[in-house]
């Protein structure tokens, strides 16, 4: 089920992958237990070039993108959020399993660990510009019933330097796990979870927050009541931002700029499909390396822009969106292959839902943006063109964030619809 909104606001982002298991466990009231104590981080050398693998990325974000993507609607997701989560999984993953994962997230899971361990601790960070991730595993206290793997547990903690919590999955568990949730999201992701089912053995978390200042950010003057035109012609209020961009976006299909944040570390990327193109047809012809190339080949000069104000919400269940990809068998019960996790005297794990939530705000200031992915376990300065180019998001768009370094999106959503 879909649920979007789209208004003026703040920037946030949920994921939520559950995996399910044939298992009915028992509860206790005790607190989580906190078991970085036992399992501490190993050193790894991170990979000094992402380069070769940015495109996998890329090409895994837009065909996670376009499966969920629904004509005339808000979309919003953040792909790398989904990424680590899966990657985190997909260490417990074996056989035909493991080769599906493997396939859809377009690495290995080696050369995931490396290369999401690498871009974590990479990240640049200043006063007014921060993106950061954070992981946790948390697992039903059940010793009679489920068996943890600590290899398993210890690979998570080496990569992924994930907080372990082993808990008894009670009614507590759940707001134990939203706090964390809300604190790894600055408060933008007050909840997640409402309640755990009885056959939930283990939650693998990752929290993305961003917050950026815009380098050159709009002032009062520069905002203006404009028209924003939906796909079906009807025509909405809206609230312009106006400005001159400095780097300029083209292919054969669509117009675009870029807008950096405070530091040139991160920047926002907005993509408008030509007349007579829709936002589905642009999506579907973009790909990883063609994606890479656009903005490696971005025009140094000035572009009339203008980008409505925007807050938009977006949740929707992945599950049937990643078997249309290939990842079958880790849905299904009898096939799926979680056997590197633990064990369990109540039957084999697999992946039973996948939700995702996003939340986002553009505003005069600059974006924030927050994400959180739980996989749930049951039994630049002025130039002087020839030509000054015009971008005006007056009717539907893609719209990205990306870090500059590797340009890949962390976030792409689509505009469709300003007043919902």
């Amino acid at each position: 089920m879909k649920k979007t909104k789209a208004v003026l606001g703040t920037i946030s982002l949920i994921l939520l992958l559950a995996m399910t298991m044939n298992l009915v466990g028992c509860a206790t009231n005790a607190k989580a237990e906190d078991l970085m104590e036992d399992v501490k981080p190993n050193k790894v050398t991170a990979l000094d070039d992402l380069s070769t693998q940015n495109a996998s990325v890329a090409d895994f974000a837009l065909s996670l993108f376009r499966q969920t993507n629904e004509s005339g609607e808000n979309t919003l997701l953040s792909p790398l959020s989904v990424l680590y989560a899966l990657a985190m999984t997909a260490n417990g993953a074996n056989g035909e399993t493991r080769e599906q994962m493997e396939a859809v997230l377009e690495m290995s899971v080696e050369e995931l660990n490396l290369y999401l361990y690498s871009y974590m601790e990479a990240l640049p960070r200043g006063p007014k510009y921060k993106l950061r991730l954070a992981n946790s595993i948390w697992f039903r206290d059940d010793a009679d019933h489920f068996t943890v793997h600590q290899d398993f547990l210890q690979k998570n903690a080496d990569y992924y330097d994930a907080d372990l919590y082993k808990t008894p999955f009670n009614k507590q568990t759940p707001n134990e796990i939203n706090e964390w949730v809300k604190d790894e999201t600055n408060d933008m992701i007050p909840k997640i979870l409402e309640e755990i089912p009885n056959n939930a053995l283990m939650y693998l978390i990752n929290a993305l927050a961003f917050e950026a200042e815009w380098s050159d950010p709009y002032d009062k003057t520069m905002v203006r009541d404009g028209i924003f035109t939906k796909e079906d012609g009807t025509k909405q209020d809206v609230e312009m931002m106006y400005s001159a961009e400095n780097w300029y976006l083209e292919d054969e299909k669509a117009t675009g700029f870029m807008k950096h944040y405070e530091g040139l570390k991160y920047a926002f990327v907005a993509l408008l499909p030509n007349e007579g193109v829709s936002v589905s047809e642009y999506l579907n012809s973009l790909s990883g390396e063609s994606l890479n190339a656009l903005l490696d080949e971005a025009e140094a000069t000035t572009v009339e822009a203008a980008l409505p104000k925007f807050k938009t919400e977006y949740s929707t269940e992945l599950s049937e969106v990643l078997q249309a990809m290939g990842m079958t068998d880790a849905f299904d019960a009898e096939y799926a292959d979680f056997s590197g996790i633990g064990s369990s005297t109540e039957g084999s794990l697999y992946i039973g839902r996948v939700i995702h939530k996003t939340y986002i705000e553009v505003g005069e200031k600059g974006t924030r943006a927050g994400a959180a992915t739980l996989v749930g376990m049951d039994n630049g300065g002025i130039f002087s063109p020839e030509e000054i180019k015009k971008v005006y998001l007056e009717r539907p768009f893609v719209y990205m964030l990306i870090d500059c370094e590797n340009k890949i999106p962390f976030f792409i959503g689509t505009m469709m619809d300003i007043a919902k």
